[in-house]
């Protein structure tokens, strides 16, 4: 399979809230291939952007990789990240308004949850290419605080490091008269969300270059 950019994910295990994020997001980003999706009025339209990622929770935002790298240089890196990073926990998970969309965010200290994905965006970079500018003026053209803005200069995007929120996404944005209904659709889906919610693994995935998905290319267990 050939890809155009990598990231490193955090992807569920099968069970329930897999189950249900690949039933949701109409993609499943395991096994790399479409599932058929609640029969809900507008869901396909809500979940359109959110389908082509899979349902996770980014630790290392996409990137191209370095000219000076290969492939499997990268799967041994994150390999080695991985042997080296704890496994953490919190509370759990909640279904939340993250602005105009919605995400299951994690509840309690999340501190374990920030250190990990600060581990894959520094030990990962040397992977990076660099972001030319047409794609650093596309970033810049979104309301960018200044600490946003270094972080994007520095690792190719804004919301890392000090800046980064832990969520799995769950729609587009919408306007904010449409969330209490698309809420009350993601709830009545959802399963038992996990308490204590635990992160075990990182996944590294690939956007494929025929259409533009991302699928799991290795998941790694955290033996730090």
């Amino acid at each position: 399979m050939s890809y155009t950019r990598f990231a490193v994910y955090y992807i569920p295990a099968d069970g329930p809230l897999a189950k249900f994020g690949t039933k949701w997001l109409g993609w499943d980003v395991a096994r790399g291939c479409a599932v058929v999706q609640p029969d809900i009025a507008g869901l396909t339209d809500v979940t359109e952007t959110p389908r082509k990622y899979g349902f996770h929770a980014t630790l290392k935002p996409p990137f191209r990789l370095a000219e000076s790298r290969t492939e499997a240089q990268l799967t041994t890196a994150v390999s080695m990240m991985a042997a080296g990073c704890a496994a953490t926990q919190c509370d759990g998970l909640a279904l939340t308004a993250m602005g105009r969309f919605l995400a299951l965010t994690p509840q309690g200290d999340v501190s374990g949850i920030g250190r990990i994905a600060e581990t894959c965006v520094q030990e990962i970079d040397q992977f990076r290419a660099a972001p030319d500018a047409a794609e650093l003026k596309r970033r810049s053209k979104t309301r960018l605080s200044d600490r946003q803005q270094t972080m994007l200069r520095a690792w190719g995007h804004p919301y890392v490091m000090d800046q980064f929120r832990f969520h799995l996404t769950l729609t587009e944005r919408m306007p904010k008269l449409a969330m209490p209904e698309w809420k009350a659709h993601a709830a009545a889906h959802l399963p038992a969300l996990p308490a204590p919610f635990v992160i075990d693994a990182v996944a590294l995935v690939g956007e494929r270059s025929q259409d533009g998905r991302f699928e799991l290319v290795q998941r790694f267990a955290l033996d730090g």
